[in-house]
């Protein structure tokens, strides 16, 4: 038994039909809030960490095909972009010539599949949807007739929580809108619903070994065969795929080792004290940071929560909000919370290696969204994202008129301008695009009033 707020919060998610091992974690995670476990990460526990590049290991072909042949490609799909204005599927807005991101990944992994056909390589996609994600996804995919594999499910559904009272941890009431009562638990689900559902088991026997991880707004985060080489060389049971930090990754996790027992971690700016803001900060100390493409070896993970009793242990992470996120003037509540990639300390001998940021191309923004929409990228035959500008320009757009997909659309109707040739757009106002705009290097525009470009501008620096 337990306190009345868990033994509340078990009772509804019983009676909403959650998973009994999504339940026991969640009182997990919860007994260790309630101890006053806070999940933060000392600065003085940890120390830099150093990694291999990707572009200095010789992965043999042979080797880079086996490999990828025996890997199942699982695709975060709960996102429903709410910070952009959607409502539906993030992975359905359109990026490229009228394609969405699930239509550009379907297109990646059956191409993959044709390349190393003489290897016998199924290289099933597999989706976590969300329960709000789900239909959605599974129509914009029908069309894709060949993309399921036999005796696999294209989605299997992350779990959901109760959000819990800041003030007592019961599970929150709100009638005006029961979904808000709810909030998925971290994507450190992954997990738990992989065991939950049965999939980890049905993968295990259809003999896949390894499981290739990323998020569906990441479409540089292909299952590359050279990464399936190294990291079925390394017999690491557990890596994840890190860049180097960039002044806009400051405020992100990182990664370090704990001093107590030289273990990796990922440590997030949730988990971060205040007083140790500035060593987050720093990108001297702290130099590298996930892109949330990890890999594991199925047998490694099974025998992990097998010993566990299904709960993997991953480090708590206790995110405080209100109810409604979009008011603060509703009550604050306690999301608990756990990060997938943190499941690199549970593992002996876990890994990293150093990519490109052509593995790292996450749309969280409608500024990620203009770049990726422009012709910074080609898309080859292999559906794969090239980067065509000598660098990725900074892109800050006036808040008030294109943080919405639907207002940003209305303000580049044509597409996006060119910005192979730019360092930067920033944009104060309201400013629409005509047809066939080019942005060259540093450009900042100020708008005190709506104003249309002619087609064809050329707007340059000085």
């Amino acid at each position: 038994m337990g306190s009345a707020g868990l033994e509340k919060a078990r009772a509804k998610m019983r009676e909403a039909g959650v998973d009994e091992v999504a339940i026991e974690t969640f009182a997990h995670y919860y007994r260790l809030l309630e101890h006053g476990e806070t999940g933060m990460i000392p600065e003085s526990t940890i120390e830099p960490v150093d990694m291999e590049a990707l572009a200095d290991v010789d992965v043999p072909d042979d080797v880079a095909a086996k490999a990828i042949a025996q890997t199942a490609v699982i695709k975060l799909n709960g996102g429903l972009g709410t910070s952009m204005g959607m409502d539906r599927a993030k992975s359905l807005l359109c990026v490229r010539k009228g394609l969405s991101f699930l239509d550009i990944i379907a297109r990646q992994v059956l191409h993959l599949r044709q390349e190393y056909a003489a290897y016998d390589a199924r290289l099933p996609l597999i989706f976590m949807n969300s329960f709000r994600t789900s239909s959605d996804t599974l129509a914009a995919v029908a069309r894709y007739t060949d993309l399921p594999v036999d005796g696999l499910p294209l989605e299997f559904l992350q779990n959901k929580e109760p959000k819990l009272n800041a003030s007592d941890l019961s599970p929150i009431s709100w009638p005006k809108d029961p979904d808000l009562e709810w909030c998925p638990p971290g994507h450190g689900d992954i997990y738990t619903a992989l065991r939950g559902t049965g999939l980890l088991d049905t993968l295990l026997a259809q003999g896949y070994r390894y499981v290739f991880v990323s998020n569906s707004d990441n479409l540089g985060a292909v299952p590359d065969a050279k990464v399936a080489g190294w990291f079925a060389a390394s017999g690491a049971p557990f890596a994840i795929e890190a860049v180097r930090r960039t002044p806009s990754d400051r405020k992100g996790g990182h990664f370090a080792r704990r001093k107590s027992d030289g273990r990796i971690i990922l440590r997030e700016t949730a988990q971060t004290l205040k007083e140790d803001q500035v060593a987050l900060a720093d990108l001297d100390r702290h130099r590298y940071c996930s892109t949330n493409n990890l890999w594991f070896d199925l047998e490694a993970m099974k025998h992990a929560l097998d010993v566990r009793g299904g709960i993997l242990g991953l480090p708590l992470i206790r995110n405080v909000k209100h109810v409604d996120p979009g008011d603060s003037s509703t009550p604050e509540v306690i999301q608990i919370e756990t990060a997938m990639g943190a499941a690199i300390e549970v593992f002996e001998n876990s890994a990293l290696i150093e990519v490109g940021r052509d593995r790292f191309v996450p749309v969280k923004t409608t500024n990620d969204l203009l770049v990726l929409r422009s012709d910074v990228y080609d898309i080859g035959p292999d559906f794969v994202l090239e980067q065509a500008a000598d660098h990725i320009p900074f892109i800050d757009l006036d808040t008030d008129y294109y943080k919405l997909v639907s207002d940003f659309d209305q303000r580049f109707p044509n597409g996006a301008p060119s910005l192979r040739e730019a360092t930067a757009l920033k944009i104060a106002g309201d400013v629409t695009f005509a047809e066939g705009v080019k942005v060259v290097g540093d450009v900042a525009l100020k708008a005190p009033s709506a104003q249309r470009l002619d087609p064809r501008t050329v707007l340059a620096d000085g």
